[in-house]
């Protein structure tokens, strides 16, 4: 790695219920540069939720933008900040925003790192009752209820 680099940090937050959150993600929260979120007023009530004061620059990065963010992102980290990804709910990149700038930033021998949290795929292979020494994930099912037996029957 040449130069001084910073680090993408993805965080997962609260399926459901803020007080889920780790010690660790409120000190990211605090700590970040810049905190890069799937919806910002969610993060709002999220910080609100956990009493944690965030001291970086807040962007927006969904599905919608996300494309065109992931450089201005990327260039934060070549300067040397600290760059913290959270979506709506669960881990980033899981099924959410997150795969384009962790890409990038891999690509760019730049560190990325995760404070592990809630997956919404995996609370729901653990109630489920099905074995789980194995599984395979494919997305989540679409809402439409013909889309979804489509799904169902491909795989």
């Amino acid at each position: 790695m040449g130069g001084v680099t910073g680090v993408l940090v993805l965080a997962g937050t609260p399926i459901g219920d803020p007080s889920d959150a780790s010690p660790r993600l409120s000190a990211e929260l605090s700590r970040a540069d810049v905190i890069a979120a799937e919806d910002t007023r969610r993060l709002r009530r999220l910080t609100t939720a956990l009493g944690v004061t965030t001291g970086g620059r807040v962007v927006s990065y969904f599905e919608g933008n996300e494309t065109a963010r992931t450089p201005e992102l990327v260039e934060a980290l070549a300067e040397g900040q600290r760059v913290l990804l959270v979506t709506d709910a669960g881990m980033p990149s899981v099924s959410d925003p997150g795969y384009r700038l962790v890409a990038a930033a891999v690509e760019r021998d730049i560190k990325v790192t995760a404070v592990p949290g809630p997956s919404a795929v995996l609370t729901a292979l653990a109630v489920s009752g099905l074995p789980v020494d194995r599984f395979c994930f494919e997305g989540f099912l679409p809402r439409k209820a013909g889309e979804r037996l489509s799904r169902l029957r491909e795989a």
